[in-house]
């Protein structure tokens, strides 16, 4: 993601904050392409999310760096490449470098051709657990965001209704502001445990925080 900013200041104090991030770090050490594996990380420790043999979908997928986690979590020596207990299917609108064992399809969510590109790779079989580290471009005008981010989760929902086991767990990003508590309200609606996290790899200045739904809730009228 482009931030553009007049000041050269701000960007040099973002790059000087960037580099000593002790996340950035270890990412750099461990073979991560972003900081952001250290929050599905912590996610997934405190809450056991993902198991060998299981079935993940990781929405929003580029660069990789869930993915990266997900293969090392169903590899049985925790590896990076060789033998895999499981199948990660990926999807983001960018292209994203392969990652052995990954199948990553390049699409837009919010678009029908994506949906259906993914419901053909699972051929029939039903996700142990969805990620999602989707999120919109942000025009900083807050309803305008405060909709686009509530279509993804949304739309993530919907999946997970569709395409997961009843005890499934489904994680999404969101942000606190506008809109925070209907999305919050639609996960006590659909899931019968919902925790919201922030993890500490997530910078305090953001505003990003995570769903957890395990568990869906029967159907209405199912």
């Amino acid at each position: 993601m482009k931030v553009k900013t007049k000041s050269k200041k701000v960007n040099k104090s973002w790059l000087n904050d960037h580099v000593r991030d002790p996340y950035v770090q270890l990412a750099q050490k461990e073979g991560y392409r972003a900081r952001a594996a250290y929050k599905l990380k912590e996610i997934d420790e405190q809450l056991g999310l993902i198991k060998p043999g299981d079935l993940v979908v990781d929405l929003g997928s580029a660069p990789g760096a869930w993915s990266q986690y997900v293969r090392r979590k169903l590899s049985p020596a925790g590896a990076a490449v060789g033998a895999l207990d499981g199948t990660i299917l990926a999807l983001d609108i960018l292209p994203m470098e392969p990652i052995e064992g990954v199948t990553f399809l390049q699409g837009d969510f919010r678009e029908p051709e994506a949906a259906a590109k993914l419901q053909e790779a699972l051929a029939g079989r039903k996700a142990d657990a969805v990620v999602s580290d989707m999120a919109p471009n942000l025009s900083g005008i807050p309803a305008s965001d405060a909709a686009r981010i509530g279509h993804l989760v949304e739309l993530a929902v919907e999946f997970a209704e569709t395409h997961m086991k009843p005890e499934g767990a489904l994680v999404c990003k969101v942000f606190h502001g506008s809109g925070y508590s209907q999305l919050v309200k639609l996960f006590k609606e659909r899931f019968r445990v919902v925790k919201p996290l922030k993890p500490k790899a997530s910078r305090d200045k953001s505003s990003e925080t995570f769903l957890v739904g395990i568990g869906l809730k029967p159907a209405k009228g199912g």
